[in-house]
């Protein structure tokens, strides 16, 4: 008999991620990473699959990543921490110990081999008017505390909070000689794509307004040429990199038309001619992983990559799952693995691709692709005795009409032990973003509702990702408005076509936006018996002042600029407090400036002060991820009151 799902299977599941193909090897890196119950931490580690076989490379309790591999595949570089500073770090493939590379006083955020494997260029962050790119270290030891000067708007961040002025400097170390050059700096935040030989490839978001510029200027550079700006409109640059011959340069681009909703799309551009060409707007769906997920860690996906000097492979979200396409320089491009999946990870050689792919009953494995042959063959099984010994869930796909006629597309999962003849409570959970999606995925909190006797109904409303640019943007500017009419559609479909449903014990959940729509739902509507609300929005009039994202955020999702209260306010699930009956639970982190406490806090004396029944729970040390990268613990204790006040409120 197997096992049901529990809260605390987050240990047991290994989350396999990141695969890095070994030049000339015929091998591939990958990352594991386990959670460490004792230590209530992390643990990421390195391993290599070579000639049918899995090998562990390192075994330290740390969390490793940006794992990259010379030209000639005789040496690995990741990053690593060094005295509290993520650091660079060198592995031979012959042998020996790890060698740190860096010792940059703020630390690495990521790093990149050189075409010719003897440098190593990497991203440093230089606070402003530092002379040597070092921050003034005083001895903390009695020191006056000191008011901090603000004269930006982008001056937090969620989980850090208050964050100095700093920009992202270039610089590179020859593996030799450690000799360190500063190859781009300035007071704008440079981002190096790709070099080849004296030619750099890179983004700067420099802008005479910087509090109000979301875009970057993408440069290529050709020794000591001045730099060739490369027209690509506004929007920021996911990812670009040079054909092997170096005649075509791919760019990963996200354009501002529908501002933070609109399709990621890969061009091309001649470095000869200078001519750019859009080669993925006609699929109608984003290039790059958008899905929501609470299992896959340590995460890298590179969304497009060369094979040739004619061939690239890129991954799209399409439909609910991630899939896997080619294309070419004439512009053609094709499906090369689509399913109902989730490709969270991809690297790509001449003749296969290394992904690592995740379903509704896997957390996730590593599998090589043939082009050739068309074969998909796993080549890791971490997860496999968990898979074997635990009741996991398949949910069913559905598929129906809102109310105004266009299809929206979700999942039913049944409960664990499943009996035709029994009535069963179902529980309505949302997806934050609002421009992410529910995905044919691994979904822990999803399982664990199953296997505690409930039937869970997520589906991706007007916003969602993975849909046409026209159902993304939708929702902009009319959030509880097409986007509620989804959901509730979906909920009117479950209850009208499934007899064991119970339509007098519904739940609903959410975090985020799902935590926003989650509380305007229990203002408008008394049919669920209970709610949970996670890192939610309130109140969009102080929202747009408080969060690190606020200012730009309500103008380009409520379309309310500072002076539209009214807009601001009749989208504010605190409006309609008054008609809130549902039983509902606030969990919100400490250290979440994404959608801050006081959003909370307004929410939980609202609802206290007209005697509604609420209970409020904050969880110190997390922020707003904290269901997905959370200390462990905290993710426990979090899934324990989600499912205990479903328990206390769901007959």
């Amino acid at each position: 008999m197997k096992n049901k799902v529990e809260i605390g299977d987050i240990y047991k599941i290994s989350s396999v991620s990141s695969p890095a193909i070994v030049p000339g090897a015929e091998a591939v890196t990958y990352l594991v990473t386990t959670l460490d119950e004792e230590r209530n931490e992390y643990r990421t580690n390195l391993y290599r699959h070579h000639n049918g076989g899995n090998m562990q490379l390192t075994y330290q309790h740390e969390r490793i990543s940006n794992v990259r591999h010379s030209p000639d595949g005789t040496s690995t570089l990741f990053i690593g921490k060094a005295e509290e500073k993520q650091q660079v770090f060198l592995l031979r493939t012959a042998g020996g110990e790890r060698e740190q590379l860096t010792g940059e006083e703020d630390g690495v955020t990521s790093a990149e081999f050189s075409k010719d494997g003897k440098s190593v260029h990497y991203h440093v962050s230089v606070e402003k008017d530092s002379e040597d790119g070092t921050e003034d270290k005083k001895d903390e030891k009695g020191r006056k505390p000191e008011p901090v000067v603000i004269d930006r708007m982008k001056y937090k961040a969620d989980s850090i909070g208050l964050v100095k002025e700093k920009y992202q400097a270039v610089r590179t170390i020859d593996i030799t000689s450690r000799e360190v050059t500063t190859l781009l700096s300035g007071e704008e935040n440079f981002s190096l794509l790709d070099a080849a030989g004296d030619v750099m490839i890179y983004a700067t978001d420099g802008s005479g307004e910087p509090d109000f510029n979301f875009s970057q200027k993408l440069y290529m550079k050709q020794g000591e040429e001045q730099p060739v700006e490369i027209e690509k409109g506004e929007g920021i640059v996911l990812d670009a990199a040079l054909s092997p011959d170096g005649s075509k340069l791919l760019i990963t681009h996200m354009g501002r038309e529908f501002e933070n909703a609109t399709h990621g799309v890969i061009m091309m551009y001649d470095t000869a001619s200078g001519t750019l060409q859009e080669l993925t707007g006609k699929l109608d769906k984003p290039v790059g992983d958008y899905a929501a997920a609470d299992t896959q860690q340590s995460v890298e996906m590179v969304p497009a990559k060369w094979v040739s000097d004619e061939r690239f492979v890129f991954v799209v979200s399409e439909n609910g799952s991630v899939n896997l396409y080619g294309g070419n320089t004439d512009g053609e491009v094709e499906p090369l693995v689509t399913g109902r999946h989730h490709i969270y990870g991809m690297d790509a050689a001449a003749d296969h691709a290394m992904l690592t792919i995740s379903r509704h009953d896997s957390p996730g494995e590593l599998y090589k692709f043939d082009y050739s042959t068309g074969n998909l063959e796993k080549l890791t099984g971490f997860n496999k005795e968990y898979e074997q010994n635990t009741e996991l869930a398949d949910p069913e796909d559905i598929r129906f009409e809102s109310s105004d006629g266009t299809e929206v597309h979700g999942w039913l999962m049944k409960p664990a032990d499943f009996d035709e003849g029994r009535k069963y409570p179902v529980i309505t959970n949302i997806h934050g973003g609002p421009h992410a999606f529910y995905a044919n995925t691994f979904f822990h909190e999803m399982q664990v509702l199953a296997s505690q006797g409930y039937g869970v109904l997520f589906v991706n409303p007007r916003g969602s990702h993975s849909y046409s640019q026209k159902f993304v943007d939708a929702v902009r500017g009319n959030y509880g408005g097409i986007d509620y009419e989804d959901i509730s559609a979906g909920v009117d479909y479950i209850t009208g076509k499934y007899s064991w449903i119970d339509r007098e014990n519904l739940g609903v959940t959410g975090g985020s936006y799902g935590g926003f729509m989650t509380n305007w739902i229990v203002g408008h509507t008394d049919r669920f018996k209970a709610a949970v609300t996670q890192r939610s929005i309130c109140n969009w009039v102080s929202f747009r002042g408080v969060s690190d994202i606020g200012y730009y955020f309500s103008d380009w999702q409520i379309r309310a600029e500072f002076s539209d209260i009214d807009a601001m306010w009749h989208h504010s699930p605190i409006k309609y407090v008054d008609d809130i009956k549902t039983p509902l639970l606030i969990l919100h982190s400490e250290r979440d400036f994404r959608c801050p406490m006081e959003q909370a806090e307004q929410l939980y004396i609202a609802l206290k002060y007209q005697k509604k029944e609420t209970r409020f729970v904050r969880f110190p040390d997390a922020d707003h991820n904290l269901s997905r990268t959370g200390k462990p613990n905290l993710r426990v204790e979090r899934l324990k009151h989600l499912t205990g006040w479903f328990k206390e409120y769901l007959d």
